[in-house]
């Protein structure tokens, strides 16, 4: 008999180290359990597919479970494992469109569970018009509701939070944003968001910063948002207040979790139990400034994890060097990209850290339509060590951040970034680059 290796969740991290797996050794037997109806997905995708941008949820999956089939997957939607016994290797599965359970049994078993919304216990959330979005499954419930909608409120004005946001109004609705911090994307620096607070209010959303959510009104269905500072009309609520690693099946069978609260796993992506793997959202990374684990639940990390396992299930060596927390998402016109720790998140663990802050253009000043474009470097003193940094822009210039992460994979100063030969021509870039600026200010 040969070696069957069996994988628990089929979105990002799951199919990731099936298919690699598959590839690397063909003898091996592989497997997918889902739980939901949709496999092999971009989630990241869903708030353009609300917007209208992308035109029906199709569009976001990368393989059906017919196409990973022709390349020897096995993959069962509506299966559910519901028990895993690591002595005997075998596990326990739902079938939910038959109503049946049954055995199967593993020599690799991935987790690839992911992570779970963050539901308020507040009074009201159980009623229609309350929405979560992490799935395919809930877009398609938005989609359903969006048609009678008029007015909608979201809480958390995390990175769901503000691309739904456009999304919605996008759609014609009327928004109203509700953050329990003092700005929008609170876990980075004031400048960055006043800049997105701008642009939400440039664009018709209604920002509420420093707001306590306690209840939702309504008869069965929402018609109001009770807060600390007044009332908040919608037809429809959707909840952004965040995401944990869904490790309820780990735990039931003895797997470690880290000190984040998720998987903690090798650089192989080997937890302590012989033969199970972990990957994407409910996995832990290794920070690479930080020198310590970090839960990342990005689609990109995701797929590294996936793919990392895949390889080493299959017999052949990688491993998975670690995150420095880079991010990036559109809010409106611009363009926020984030790499590292912020000056605040820099403080709080303790390092002697400062940061520069800098106004520039994604041309020459003289090249037609360039824009405003906002450059953040939080770095370590005396050192010059980089720590972190934010660009923002109104187009693809936010991408400079990618030479920032790549600064920070390597440990990287403010000497390190003055010498980076970047490109330049009027079109793209100042003669010196907005990066450059910031960094001889810094210095």
């Amino acid at each position: 008999m040969g070696k069957r290796m069996v994988v628990v969740g089929g979105v990002a991290g799951g199919t990731s180290a099936a298919a690699k797996a598959k590839r690397e050794n063909p003898e091996l037997e592989v497997v997918v359990y889902e739980k939901g109806a949709w496999v092999s997905y971009g989630a990241c995708g869903l708030p353009y597919v609300l917007s209208g941008e992308i035109p029906r949820l199709e569009r976001l999956v990368a393989r059906t479970p017919e196409e990973f089939r022709k390349q020897g997957v096995e993959v069962h939607t509506q299966h559910e494992v519901v028990d895993v016994d690591p002595e005997s290797h075998t596990l326990t599965v739902f079938d939910h469109r038959e109503g049946r359970t049954f055995q199967d049994r593993y020599d690799y078993l991935v987790l690839a569970t992911g992570a779970r919304p963050l539901i308020p216990s507040l009074p009201g959330t159980e009623q229609e018009g309350v929405f979560t979005l992490r799935s395919m499954e809930d877009g398609e419930k938005l989609l359903q509701a969006l048609p009678r909608a008029k007015r909608a409120a979201i809480l958390g004005a995390g990175y769901i939070g503000l691309e739904v946001a456009e999304a919605f109004r996008k759609r014609g609705l009327e928004v109203t944003l509700l953050e329990a911090k003092d700005r929008p994307l609170p876990h980075w620096d004031e400048e960055v968001g006043h800049l997105l607070e701008q642009e939400l209010e440039r664009h018709g959303v209604e920002v509420w910063t420093g707001v306590r959510v306690e209840a939702f009104r309504g008869q069965g269905r929402v018609e109001a948002v009770e807060t600390s500072e007044g009332v908040v009309e919608a037809d429809l609520v959707l909840l952004a207040t965040g995401i944990r690693p869904n490790t309820v099946l780990a735990q039931a069978m003895g797997v470690a979790l880290g000190p984040t609260g998720a998987i903690a796993t090798d650089p192989r992506m080997r937890t302590n139990l012989e033969g199970v793997y972990a990957a994407g959202d409910v996995a832990e990374s290794f920070h690479r400034v930080l020198k310590r684990p970090y839960w990342l639940p990005l689609g990109d990390v995701a797929n590294k994890h996936g793919r990392t396992a895949g390889t080493v299930i299959a017999g052949k060596e990688a491993h998975f060097p670690g995150v420095v927390g880079t991010a990036i998402f559109k809010a409106f016109s611009l363009a926020v990209a984030t790499t590292g720790l912020s000056l605040e998140a820099a403080l709080k663990e303790g390092f002697p850290a400062r940061k520069v802050f800098i106004q520039s253009r994604d041309g020459a000043h003289y090249y037609p339509g360039s824009e405003p474009l906002w450059v953040e470097l939080v770095y370590e003193e005396p050192s010059g060590r980089l720590l972190g940094g934010a660009v923002v822009a109104k187009g693809h210039g936010a991408l400079r951040v990618d030479a920032l992460a790549a600064l920070l994979h390597q440990g990287g100063s403010l000497e390190d970034l003055l010498a980076l030969d970047l490109a330049y021509a009027p079109p793209f870039s100042p003669v010196w680059d907005p990066l450059l600026i910031a960094a001889q200010q810094a210095k």
